[in-house]
Protein backbone atom coordinates (compact mmCIF):
# COMPACT_ATOMS: atom_id res chain seq x y z
CA UNK A 1 0.00 0.00 0.00
CA UNK A 2 1.16 3.62 -0.85
CA UNK A 3 1.60 6.31 1.75
CA UNK A 4 2.02 10.12 0.88
CA UNK A 5 5.24 11.17 1.03
CA UNK A 6 6.10 12.45 4.37
CA UNK A 7 3.05 10.79 5.91
CA UNK A 8 5.41 8.14 8.29
CA UNK A 9 6.23 11.01 10.44
CA UNK A 10 2.98 11.79 11.23
CA UNK A 11 0.16 9.16 13.14
CA UNK A 12 -3.20 10.36 13.18
CA UNK A 13 -3.74 10.24 16.95
CA UNK A 14 -0.77 11.49 18.28
CA UNK A 15 0.13 13.89 15.38
CA UNK A 16 3.80 15.23 14.48
CA UNK A 17 6.50 12.53 15.48
CA UNK A 18 9.46 14.57 14.64
CA UNK A 19 8.74 18.41 15.48
CA UNK A 20 9.33 18.45 19.16
CA UNK A 21 12.83 16.46 19.01
CA UNK A 22 13.55 18.84 15.90
CA UNK A 23 12.83 22.23 18.20
CA UNK A 24 15.01 21.08 20.81
CA UNK A 25 17.57 19.72 18.74
CA UNK A 26 17.57 16.51 20.68
CA UNK A 27 17.62 18.12 24.24
CA UNK A 28 15.21 16.89 26.28
CA UNK A 29 15.77 19.23 29.75
CA UNK A 30 17.26 22.39 30.08
CA UNK A 31 21.54 23.19 30.25
CA UNK A 32 21.26 25.37 33.21
CA UNK A 33 19.70 25.04 36.26
CA UNK A 34 16.53 26.74 35.87
CA UNK A 35 13.91 24.29 36.39
CA UNK A 36 11.25 26.73 34.56
CA UNK A 37 8.48 25.38 36.83
CA UNK A 38 4.45 25.27 36.11
CA UNK A 39 4.20 28.65 37.98
CA UNK A 40 7.23 30.87 37.17
CA UNK A 41 6.30 33.13 35.55
CA UNK A 42 8.29 34.31 32.18
CA UNK A 43 9.26 38.13 31.29
CA UNK A 44 10.61 39.17 27.71
CA UNK A 45 13.53 41.70 28.53
CA UNK A 46 15.42 41.69 25.41
CA UNK A 47 15.03 40.67 21.68
CA UNK A 48 17.20 39.94 19.34
CA UNK A 49 18.16 42.69 16.99
CA UNK A 50 19.62 40.65 14.04
CA UNK A 51 18.73 36.85 12.72
CA UNK A 52 20.94 34.76 14.42
CA UNK A 53 21.00 31.05 13.49
CA UNK A 54 20.32 29.61 17.21
CA UNK A 55 17.15 31.48 17.99
CA UNK A 56 13.66 30.30 15.99
CA UNK A 57 10.25 31.07 15.27
CA UNK A 58 9.23 29.79 18.05
CA UNK A 59 11.76 31.39 20.03
CA UNK A 60 10.54 34.81 18.53
CA UNK A 61 6.78 33.57 19.65
CA UNK A 62 7.91 33.27 23.09
CA UNK A 63 9.36 36.51 23.44
CA UNK A 64 6.12 38.23 21.95
CA UNK A 65 3.93 36.31 24.42
CA UNK A 66 6.10 36.97 27.13
CA UNK A 67 5.68 41.06 26.77
CA UNK A 68 2.96 40.70 28.89
CA UNK A 69 4.45 38.36 31.60
CA UNK A 70 2.94 34.26 31.52
CA UNK A 71 3.44 31.34 33.58
CA UNK A 72 5.57 28.12 32.13
CA UNK A 73 1.80 26.70 31.72
CA UNK A 74 0.51 29.36 29.50
CA UNK A 75 3.52 29.80 27.67
CA UNK A 76 2.71 25.92 26.72
CA UNK A 77 -0.88 25.85 26.31
CA UNK A 78 -0.70 28.67 24.02
CA UNK A 79 1.88 27.19 21.49
CA UNK A 80 0.12 24.19 21.84
CA UNK A 81 3.80 22.45 22.45
CA UNK A 82 4.88 19.82 25.17
CA UNK A 83 5.80 21.14 28.81
CA UNK A 84 9.49 19.02 27.73
CA UNK A 85 9.51 21.68 24.76
CA UNK A 86 9.25 25.07 26.26
CA UNK A 87 11.26 24.33 29.47
CA UNK A 88 14.11 23.74 26.40
CA UNK A 89 12.89 26.63 24.62
CA UNK A 90 13.04 28.99 27.18
CA UNK A 91 16.45 27.93 28.67
CA UNK A 92 17.84 29.09 24.99
CA UNK A 93 15.94 32.69 25.57
CA UNK A 94 17.51 32.95 29.47
CA UNK A 95 21.09 31.60 27.86
CA UNK A 96 20.96 34.59 25.72
CA UNK A 97 19.49 37.11 28.14
CA UNK A 98 15.96 37.66 26.36
CA UNK A 99 14.07 36.83 29.29
CA UNK A 100 13.58 36.70 32.81
CA UNK A 101 12.26 34.13 35.44
CA UNK A 102 10.53 35.36 38.56
CA UNK A 103 9.31 32.14 40.95
CA UNK A 104 6.24 32.51 43.15
CA UNK A 105 6.94 33.65 46.68
CA UNK A 106 7.54 31.09 49.44
CA UNK A 107 5.08 31.67 52.51
CA UNK A 108 7.50 31.35 55.66
CA UNK A 109 4.92 29.26 56.61
CA UNK A 110 3.83 26.30 54.11
CA UNK A 111 0.94 25.23 55.79
CA UNK A 112 -1.79 26.35 57.87
CA UNK A 113 -2.25 24.03 60.81
CA UNK A 114 -6.31 24.86 61.26
CA UNK A 115 -6.70 24.60 57.28
CA UNK A 116 -5.32 21.21 57.00
CA UNK A 117 -7.32 20.30 60.32
CA UNK A 118 -10.88 21.36 58.41
CA UNK A 119 -9.93 19.46 55.32
CA UNK A 120 -9.10 16.65 57.28
CA UNK A 121 -12.72 16.88 58.94
CA UNK A 122 -14.33 17.75 55.72
CA UNK A 123 -12.33 14.47 54.06
CA UNK A 124 -13.72 12.16 57.38
CA UNK A 125 -17.15 13.62 56.76
CA UNK A 126 -17.56 12.13 53.12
Amino acid sequence: MMTDPGSEWLDEEAGPLVRSYALTRGRTRPTTREGFELIAIIATVATPTSPSPSIWPEHLTILELCARPLSVAEISAQLRLPLVVVRVLLDDLLDHGFIVVRHPEQESQPFNEDLLREVLHGLEAL
